[in-house]
């Protein structure tokens, strides 16, 4: 009985351990804390974009990896991309802006 309790034990740890190596992080993926991170801050960031009035947010899109956001689509004027690159630089959580718009 002795042995089948440390095996048990042993089995539990194990399968532990490898849920926890499971949603660990790569310099690729996302852990699933990580994920939900970054759905926060792209959600905040397009919030943001869209309570600008004299911005057409509707035509930016704006994706989140691992805190690094990143805005692509189509403006009108070079000073809409540095507005809406100000806007989510000012997000809480966002460790830097990738700015792939282009002038329309």
């Amino acid at each position: 009985m002795k042995h089948f309790f440390r095996f048990f034990s042993a089995f539990i740890l194990a399968l532990t351990l490898m849920t926890a190596a499971g949603c660990a992080s790569t310099q690729k993926k996302e852990g699933t804390g990580e994920y939900v991170d970054d759905t926060v801050i792209s959600t905040k960031v397009r919030s943001a974009l869209l309570s600008e009035p004299n911005l057409k947010s509707a035509e930016i899109n704006v994706e989140t990896f691992k805190g690094i956001v990143q805005l692509s689509g189509f403006v009108t004027s070079s000073a809409d991309i540095s507005k809406a690159v100000e806007i989510a630089r000012g997000v809480n959580g966002v460790k830097s802006v990738k700015n792939d718009m282009h002038l329309r």
